[in-house]
């Protein structure tokens, strides 16, 4: 992929891509330090840090109709998350009368219109509208969360809150004559059968005036949100499949279905697999969620209610709002940056002594410095002293790695790797089904789940992970690959990869049959200034996020942990550090823009 201009959407004319163009050090300096420079370049943004310019249209509509002078508005799927949300704002700034923060239900009134679409994708929205000043406060909930609206109910739900379709619930009259005329909804969403043998179609003039209506309210070019997921591929998929879509995706997920099938009959015959260690283990037991921040969080809201709450294990260094998740919400966390034995020799002697806790949050392996946690130690102290134990397998995926064996819950990012395509959100939690709490776990979730995975996301994010199983194993080689260029130059100070990690052992303890080492890495050259010289000078995409099939290159550590780089360097995390998601590109064609790269960092130390 070639360097896309600072701002622009990852995957370029992208409107909802999960990453955006930082193509220069200083670039993501100046967007941390709110660089108008940067700032009004930026077309869209990681999500959750930044909102999407069709969140932020239809967030200034609902102030305009709704709200009052001083307002602004924060969006989500539905009502539950909107009042932890004004929870969340009222906690942190008692001195607010909770009249100052209130919700308002948009639901759709079926007296103005009726069709199988809206029936199937049930358009709804809650609106936290607040004071301006407690912008920031709102924000935070919205970053740690995971609960906002996604930009593609975003979109589509605020067409049908301008045509009046979607009304604040208070207003809703039952309507007196059954139901109300037809609306089909935006064209990508009319079409409810598989042609297999059909063209990829063209735009009719509709299409293209909706695309143009939309590229002037955002201000982002649009290729793929006027052509519904399956046009790109020669077929007409509708909504009407998003239920087999979601049994899809939660079957891949348990390892149960690999590949491609057809989504007009999802087969009821699953593959003979291993089930990622656990045999019992199948789709009612995977959960998911809008992002996969939000699978974190929920998850840590439900363990709160399955047990007494206590502190909970923050171990190994997090990403970043895993450990403001724990600290924000419940009792608070012991937090383990180094997640080391030395660590766990601590734990087991807090333990002995009478402590208590919920929970023991890691990753494996942790971001960005790709180290493992002790899970087979981990799992016998939560065994002896009564604690969960809730992995974050995003980085190590269960084609390379099977961790469930070892906790209560796993965690992961559904828009990284499973993914790929870096266009769609998602999350799922997996509940064991021979851990101690599963029972109390699925007796919460059967009162306090609520699926606000959005329809046109799921298709999308079924669609992408068709191919995921083949492609691990290219990421993986070609992470090898990367690594053994930058072992190799003198240059670089430590590469930080699993295999290469102190912790190796504990990566293989889990590795599978077949499994590698993973697609992330991260690295560290002598001086500030070769890294710099050698992150511009790069020919790939560069931004946040990562499991992308093509390779995205951060200055994650400035990018995470601006204002709190002191912080991160404790535990070994240095603020120049390099993070390279590797993609399936050709090797040989990743060698040569790296080797490039690393002349740029040779001739800086000069």
């Amino acid at each position: 992929m070639s360097i896309i201009e600072l701002g622009g959407s990852i995957p370029a004319l992208t409107p909802h891509a999960t990453s955006a163009s930082l193509p220069k050090w200083a670039d993501n300096i100046g967007y941390e330090e709110g660089d108008d420079r940067v700032l009004s370049k930026m077309t869209t943004g990681y999500p959750r840090f930044y909102i999407n310019k069709f969140i932020a249209a239809f967030a200034e509509d609902t102030v305009s109709l709704l709200g009052k002078t001083g307002e602004q508005a924060m969006l989500f799927p539905s009502s539950r998350p909107a009042e932890r949300c004004v929870s969340f704002i009222l906690s942190r700034e008692p001195s607010i009368s909770s009249d100052h923060v209130h919700v308002i239900d948009l639901v759709w009134d079926r007296s103005r219109a009726d069709s199988e679409t809206l029936a199937k994708v049930s358009p709804s929205i809650s609106a936290v509208l607040f004071p301006k000043e407690l912008f920031a406060i709102a924000k935070q909930y919205w970053q740690h969360s995971g609960d906002g609206v996604s930009s593609r109910r975003a979109a589509f739900c605020h067409e049908l809150f301008r045509q009046g379709i979607l009304v604040d619930r208070k207003t809703l009259q039952p309507a007196s004559n059954g139901y109300g005329k037809s609306f089909k909804g935006p064209r990508r969403y009319q079409r409810g059968s598989i042609d297999k043998s059909s063209p990829k179609s063209h735009k009719s003039v509709e299409e293209v005036n909706e695309t143009h209506q939309m590229t002037a309210k955002t201000g982002a070019e649009v290729n793929e949100s006027s052509q519904f997921v399956e046009e790109r591929f020669g077929r007409n998929l509708g909504v009407s499949f998003v239920d087999n879509a979601k049994s899809a995706i939660r079957r891949r997920i348990t390892g149960s279905l690999m590949g491609e099938i057809d989504l007009a009959t999802v087969p009821t015959v699953e593959t003979t697999s291993p089930r990622r260690g656990v045999a019992e283990l199948s789709e009612d037991d995977v959960y998911l969620y809008p992002c996969g921040m939000n699978s974190i969080f929920m998850t840590h809201q439900m363990i709160l209610k399955a047990r007494n709450p206590m502190k909970s294990i923050s171990f190994g260094f997090p990403y970043v709002d895993t450990l403001k998740i724990l600290e924000k919400w419940g009792p608070g966390c012991l937090f383990y940056g180094h997640g080391s034995s030395e660590d766990l020799d601590d734990l087991e002697a807090r333990l002995k002594a009478g402590e208590r806790f919920m929970a023991l949050f890691c990753e494996f392996p942790g971001n960005p410095m790709l180290k493992c946690p002790d899970l087979k130690r981990i799992r016998q102290l939560a065994d002896a002293y009564d604690f969960a134990v809730v992995v974050d397998e995003t980085i190590g995926n269960f084609i390379n790695v099977h961790v469930l064996p070892y906790a209560d819950v796993v965690v992961s990012s559904l828009t990284k790797i499973f993914s790929g395509e870096c266009n769609v959100m998602g999350g799922s939690a997996i509940f064991n089904p021979r851990g101690k709490y599963y029972r109390a776990l699925k007796a919460v979730a059967e009162e306090e789940y609520v699926d606000n995975y959005w329809a046109e996301d799921v298709l999308f994010m079924e669609r992408n992970s068709r191919h995921f199983v083949s492609r691990i194993g290219k990421i993986n080689d070609n992470a090898e690959t990367i690594c053994d260029i930058l072992r190799a130059s003198p240059l670089v100070t430590k590469v930080y990869y699993p295999k290469y990690n102190d912790t190796r052992k504990y990566y293989d303890d889990c590795r599978t049959e077949n499994g590698g080492y993973g697609g992330l890495l991260s690295f560290t050259f002598h001086t500030t200034a070769q890294a710099i010289a050698f992150y511009d000078r790069l020919e790939t995409a560069k931004g946040p996020s990562l499991g992308t099939n093509f390779t995205l290159v951060s200055p994650y550590v400035i990018l995470a942990h601006f204002l709190e780089l002191d912080w991160a360097a404790q535990f070994g995390v240095p603020a120049e550090l390099i993070r390279i998601s590797v993609g399936l590109e050709d090797a040989d064609d990743l060698k040569e823009r790296f080797a490039v790269a690393l002349k740029a960092a040779e001739e800086a130390s000069s």
